[in-house]
Formats: structure tokens, C-alpha cells, sequence
């Protein structure tokens, strides 16, 4: 804080003689830190700081924190209130702490109908299929197309493997398996082939945003996916109560291009029932489709669909932050923290509780981020590259506001060096060993154990790699376009004083009875003390890519290798 002038003739000297204001001098220059300094400001990373975030951004007034609605405008105003109390500067070039996200929320009502022979399918929506249109149209129909199954709906050169086949499903409703082709080991055909789609763990083209897309891609008028829940990761209620509400997409002319007029998903049972209806064996064909050899099957059934959304344009946020670096040649670099703000609003149609407050989920991950950028602004000669803190918009609607960001990002990111992400912290107690998803991707793991050590822990890989969570959350978008991405989510891995399966049965049961639900709340049986050892970890990791010589990679094999070397080839 500047003190008062208290002589008023130096005052009027510089009224009456104007000339250049003097440059304000520039922040001291970075310079290492003791252990001792770091550990201080580490410090401030606290459960009581941590619960009061979460208490906030969870609390009944953001009304669940859905894009366009009151909750974005509230979260917004608390998010960047608080950067603000930090002394943070705007993270947008223009002065801002807001990059304006052009969206279009939809919400369907829908019906579908499969047909066999003249004879109808029994179809209930949405109980036994969820169905939407993210074309961005006001009303859309789909008539007794032709039903062929696809496998998994993957083209993948690099595993020699195709199930498409030449075969075209222009204006045909394609049907779909869940996750991965499970191809057996050569070896062992009671474990997966490592060496094919990763074996058990799940890579992009088990998605159902790839297997979208392609349906895309390939002129079909619908896509539909066979839920089976080992596979998508989360029950078919957890379909059902994302999709059963609001959508969005990214308003823009190609938008509608992006997508097939439906995508839909069905349950195993209606599945089953419409192959059975057709002559075919459900489980013979799925073992064919973990194949190479498999080829597309036609049906002989049709899908009828029809689609009516409501349809309204919403200009979102992203929020972001940034403290600057203090090395002149550095300065321009960046290293990303990222905690996305948005949830699933309110559900009118629920009785009692219709606030969908999102605790965990994300209101733990923007609690880690802005107690992170406090001890970022509390350490003693701040850092060579500058930090931002980032938190998108419409992450529940596949990343939208991260999508955006890394299609039209504020700092070029082929000078960003790393995007730690936090979705959903451990909230249930201390730990000895942390989990990264997506653990030997790139370099950050090898910090990542090292900051570990220190703390004396270990880290290992996902323990569900088959759900695919590397795939799931907002630094996805980031590292497709090659920035080294290290993501936290369900950390806890081997819990202190507790027995073996404590930490599986926690995530089971959060899965189970909090996972976008209105019961994502403060809970009173929450220990954020394994919290606040992860965000101080984090802390640590990002802290020495902003000190640190060497840039962040991807390790050999790694699908965003080549995209981030053509990057950095260019710079």
C-alpha cells in the first residue's frame, strides 16, 4: 500500500508542472526458495480454508452452478471476487477475468421406437434409452432407418483395426458397443492384450464422445450405444440424469456438422431384446466384435426417433486468473492449474431437494485451485513463468469450455508447459500412496513422485483405468492439443489407519450415492487432512515446472507426443 504525500506544496508542484508518471518499478526478480520458504507458503493451504470454499461454491444460493443460469452468475462473481481479495491479475489479455464462451443450451423432449418384421420393440424414454440432438435444431426426426451393428465403432490404424470395413452407414442408425474392444492376450486369454487399446485400461476410442463422433463423420443418422456400466464407468441412472436435462454445445456455423442428428444410448436388456427380436445372439456377436475380423452386421430392424428442443443462446464464462512471472525471458510461459466451476443446476422434476449442489464434484477441485493460487501470491520471490488458474465452463457437457479455451486459447499454447487439473479431491482422510490417472503419460509423474517422496508417499497408476478418467475432465481438451497434462481425481489410493479397500469403497460409494445427485453435499464425516496434502503436492509439482529448466513431455507412445513436438517444432 502506498503511503499519503503529506506535504500539500509537493502536491501542487505536481499539478502545476505535469510530465511523465514515473514507471512503477518492477517486481524483484524470481529467485529460488528454501524448502522452509516454500513449506511457509504451503501453509496457508488449510481443511478450514478448503471447507469454506467448498461451502460457497456448494451452497444452496449457486443453485447448482448450471451455465446460463443464475448459479454461473453467482459462481462467477465468487471466483473471481476472489482473485481479486488474492491481488491476482486478470487472466485474459483484455483486462478481464472472463473468456466468453458462445454456447446453445437444449433441452429434448424425445421418443424412440425400434421395429422388427412390422413388429414393434418395447422402447421407454428414458428408461430404456436416453436420447438427444446436439445439432442445434428446433425439431429433428429420424424414420425407420436401417439398424446396423458396428462393433465398437472403431478405426484404429496404428491397432490394425477397423470395424467399419468399407461398409456405409449413410442415413442408417449405427449401434454400438461400450468402451474398449476387450481383445484377449495371445498368452494368457483370460487377461486383455496390453499391447491393443492399452488391455483393461480404456484409451479415446472407448469414449462416447469418439464413438459420436464418428457416427458423425460417417453420415449416420443415428448413433446408439449398448450401456453395460464396467465399460461406461457410471450406471445407466447417471445417463439418465445428465442427459435428461439441459445439454449444451458450442454455438458456431460447423457445430451441427460435428454431430449425427441423434445420439443415443439404450440399456443391455433393451439391447439384448431388439438383437433376440432380429434372430441374432447378443453375446456371440459382442465376442466376434473383440475381433479383428469382425465386419458390420445389418439388423433388419429400423429406429424411428424425434427429437424437440428448446433451444436458447447462452454467452458462458470461463474464469481465469494469472499471477506473472518474474523472469523478463521467462514471464511469457505458463503453467495451468485448472478446477472446472459449472454442475447440473436443478432438477425440477425431482420432489423434496431439486439442487444438484456438485460438492466433490467440482466444488472440491475449485476449493484445491484457489486455496493453490493464495500460496502461490504468499511465496517469497515468486516464480521464473507466470501461473494462471483456470476454471471452464460446461465441463459436464463434454469440456465445452475447455474445448473452447484450447481452440481459441488467451496464451499460446505452445508456450504452456502443463495443465495440472483437479476434479474431485480426496475429501476421506490422509494417505500413503496417491493416484495419477493417466500415470507414465509424460514427465509430470516423474515430479509427481518426487514431490511424493518428500512427503513420504508413492504414487501409482488408476486403479480403474477401464473408466477412463484421463478422458474425462477439462485438461483432456488441453492435451489433445499437446499440452503435458497431469490429472487429480479420486486420489486416494492406500488410506493411513485404514484397512486395504477403504479407498476403492469410498469412490464405489460416492459413484453409487453422490455422483450427480443432489446429495453431492458438505457431509459432516469428511477429513480434508489427505486434501490438504494433495494440494500441497500439487503445489510442489507445478511449482517446479515454473522454476524448472526443462518443459514438460509426453513419453514415447503417447498419443499427443507428435502433436506437442510439431508444436514446439514451430515455436
Amino acid at each position: 500500500m502506498r503511503r499519503a504525500l503529506s506535504s500539500g506544496l509537493f502536491v501542487v508542484q505536481l499539478l502545476a508542472f505535469p510530465g511523465p508518471a514515473p514507471a512503477a518499478a518492477p517486481p524483484p526478480a524470481a529467485r529460488p526458495q528454501s524448502p522452509d520458504q516454500i513449506a511457509s507458503a504451503a501453509r496457508v493451504m488449510t481443511t478450514s480454508v478448503l471447507l469454506d470454499h467448498v461451502r460457497m461454491l456448494a451452497a444452496d444460493d449457486k443453485q447448482g452452478r448450471a451455465p446460463g443460469t443464475v448459479g454461473e452468475e453467482r459462481t462467477v462473481a465468487y471466483l473471481v471476487g476472489q482473485f481479486k481479495r488474492l491481488g491476482l491479475a486478470p487472466g485474459h489479455p483484455d483486462g478481464t477475468y472472463v473468456q466468453t464462451v458462445p454456447l446453445i443450451g437444449f433441452t429434448g423432449q424425445a421418443s424412440a421406437a425400434f421395429e422388427v418384421k412390422g413388429a414393434a420393440v418395447p422402447l421407454a424414454v428414458p428408461d430404456d434409452a436416453v436420447v438427444v440432438s446436439r445439432q442445434g435444431l428446433p425439431d429433428v426426426q429420424v424414420s425407420k432407418s436401417a439398424m446396423v451393428f458396428v462393433g465398437y465403432g472403431v478405426v484404429a490404424p496404428e491397432f490394425e483395426w477397423d470395424d467399419f470395413k468399407g461398409a456405409d452407414v449413410r442415413g442408417k442408425t449405427i449401434v454400438m458397443l461400450a468402451g474398449d474392444p476387450p481383445v484377449p492376450d495371445p498368452a494368457n486369454p483370460a487377461a486383455l492384450d496390453a499391447k491393443t487399446f492399452k488391455g483393461a485400461a480404456l484409451t479415446y476410442y472407448g469414449r462416447w464422445t469418439y464413438k459420436y463422433e464418428m457416427a458423425a463423420r460417417r453420415g449416420a443418422a443415428a448413433a446408439v450405444i449398448v450401456h453395460e456400466t464396467g465399460p461406461a464407468g457410471y450406471p445407466f441412472d447417471v445417463v439418465k440424469a445428465s442427459w435428461g436435462r439441459e445439454n449444451f454445445g458450442i454455438a458456431g456455423p460447423d457445430e451441427a456438422s460435428r454431430h449425427a442428428p441423434v445420439d443415443a444410448w439404450v440399456t443391455l436388456d433393451r439391447a439384448k431384446a431388439l438383437f433376440a427380436a432380429c434372430g441374432l445372439d447378443f453375446e456371440a456377436l459382442k465376442a466376434r466384435a473383440a475381433t479383428r475380423a469382425f465386419k458390420p452386421v445389418p439388423l433388419g430392424a429400423t429406429a424411428s426417433f424425434t427429437v424437440k428442443n428448446a433451444i436458447r443462446s447462452i454467452s458462458s464464462r470461463n474464469v481465469i486468473a494469472r499471477l506473472e512471472g518474474r523472469d523478463p525471458a521467462l514471464k511469457h510461459e505458463h503453467v495451468i492449474y485448472s478446477a472446472h466451476w459449472d454442475g447440473f443446476g436443478v432438477n425440477r422434476a425431482l420432489q423434496g431437494d431439486q439442487i444438484l449442489n456438485g460438492a466433490l464434484d467440482n466444488g472440491s477441485g475449485m476449493a484445491t485451485m484457489l486455496a493453490m493460487a493464495e500460496a502461490f501470491t504468499r511465496l517469497e520471490g515468486g516464480t521464473k513463468r507466470s501461473v494462471l488458474f483456470f476454471s471452464p465452463t460446461a465441463e459436464e457437457s463434454a469440456m465445452l469450455g475447455a474445448k473452447y479455451y484450447a481452440e481459441h486459447p488467451l496464451w499460446p499454447l505452445e508456450s504452456t508447459l502443463a495443465d495440472i487439473n483437479m476434479d474431485i479431491m480426496n475429501f476421506w482422510g490422509r494417505t500413503k500412496a496417491i493416484v495419477s490417472i493417466g500415470y507414465g503419460m509424460t514427465t509430470l509423474d516423474d515430479l509427481l513422485v518426487t514431490e511424493a517422496a518428500k512427503q513420504g508417499r508413492i504414487v501409482r497408476p488408476d486403479p480403474e483405468p477401464e473408466k477412463g478418467y484421463f478422458y474425462r475432465s477439462d485438461h483432456f481438451e488441453l492435451a489433445k492439443q499437446g499440452v503435458p497434462a497431469l490429472h487429480f481425481l479420486h486420489p486416494g489410493a492406500e488410506y493411513r489407519d485404514r484397512p486395504p479397500d477403504f479407498g476403492q469403497r469410498m469412490r464405489d460409494r460416492y459413484t453409487a450415492d453422490d455422483y450427480h445427485k443432489v446429495s453431492d453435499e458438505v457431509k459432516p464425516d469428511w477429513d480434508l487432512s489427505g486434501a490438504v496434502e494433495d494440494a500441497q503436492l500439487l503445489f510442489g509439482v507445478g511449482l517446479a515446472v515454473a522454476q524448472g529448466a526443462a518443459y514438460p513431455e509426453w513419453k514415447p507412445g503417447t498419443e499427443f507426443r507428435a502433436i506437442r513436438a510439431a508444436r514446439l517444432k514451430a515455436k
